[in-house]
């Protein structure tokens, strides 16, 4: 059962809102309002104030560290959240929240990085025994136990946390490797890193705990997130061919259930209308044109449902 007594008194009351957290700062922020905003989640946040009533449906949004929200989550005291793969395995709650879904924005890579300079460390095995700095201590030291083939407990690698800057522990002498989040690696090579060894693959994800007030509730937010993520990924292409090379196109974009078909005024013509995935709409359009199709017209979607 989720508890919203951790929230102070003086703040607006949520007991029969849904409590749904978004990272307050950080690499997910900007794309968790622009999620919110998609999905018509309105509402106002006042300065220095981390919870927000939202004006159009009974939800409160808590804004957290985003390395909190799984913890939260997992615990009951909030309802609804929005967080990395990679932290819902450093804080170990996987068995305690449910991902409703994965949402696209933020994937990068937990990497183990070392100096590029250094010739004698080529693989993450190089690194055993040695100093190790991250922000992950636990996925790090599971990883480094799995390499040296014993308990944690009796590893001898040395894992040390620090909060921020990781990639400068090697340059200042304070690690031989370290463990972090890497996106583009620009950062990593303008540190004089490069990757050894990837231990997580991460992208945001919509989680839920065991145990939701509001599950009906949770299930529209869901579903509306589902329409956006569709909507980025496909568009709507539309085109009129001949009724007898119509079997043909639709084998060149056979939609994600079925085009729809549509009888033309000129005898033995129909208008076909099809979701096509964005990223190979070009060489689509070039096959169909192939297969016949005429007035070949893409349009972009603002929102779908299933």
């Amino acid at each position: 059962m989720a508890d919203s007594s951790f929230i102070n008194s003086s703040l607006p009351d949520t007991s029969d809102r849904m409590l749904f957290a978004v990272p307050k700062k950080g690499r997910l922020y900007d794309q968790c309002l622009s999620l919110l905003a998609n999905i018509g989640i309105e509402f106002n946040r006042k300065p220095r104030h981390d919870i927000a009533l939202v004006t159009n449906m009974p939800i409160a949004l808590v804004f957290l560290p985003a390395a909190d929200i799984a913890t939260y989550v997992a615990k009951g005291n909030i309802d609804l959240g929005i967080t990395g793969l990679d932290i819902i395995s450093e804080s170990q709650t996987e068995n305690d929240v449910a991902e409703l879904m994965r949402l696209g924005f933020g994937r990068c890579k937990l990497q183990v990085q070392a100096p590029a300079t250094n010739a004698s460390v080529m693989s993450a095995t190089d690194l055993v025994g040695k100093r190790i700095v991250t922000s992950f201590i636990n996925l790090t030291r599971k990883r480094f136990a799995e390499l040296e083939g014993v308990s944690e407990d009796q590893m001898t690698t040395q894992v040390r946390f620090v909060s921020g800057s990781v990639e400068a522990a090697c340059g200042l002498g304070l690690a031989d490797g370290i463990v972090d989040l890497v996106e583009s690696g620009d950062t990593m090579r303008a540190a004089g890193l490069h990757a050894i060894d990837t231990i997580l693959d991460t992208e945001s994800v919509l989680i839920t705990n065991r145990h939701p007030r509001f599950p009906q509730l949770a299930a529209v937010i869901k579903q509306r997130v589902e329409g956006i993520m569709t909507a980025r990924k496909y568009v709507l292409c539309q085109y009129n061919i001949a009724r007898t090379r119509l079997e043909m196109a639709c084998k060149v974009a056979p939609g994600r259930q079925a085009p729809t078909v549509t009888s033309l005024e000129q005898d033995g013509w129909v208008a076909v209308s099809v979701m096509v995935e964005k990223k190979s709409i070009n060489d689509t359009m070039d096959q169909l044109q192939d297969a016949g199709a005429t007035d070949i017209l893409v349009l972009q979607i603002g929102n779908a449902r299933a």
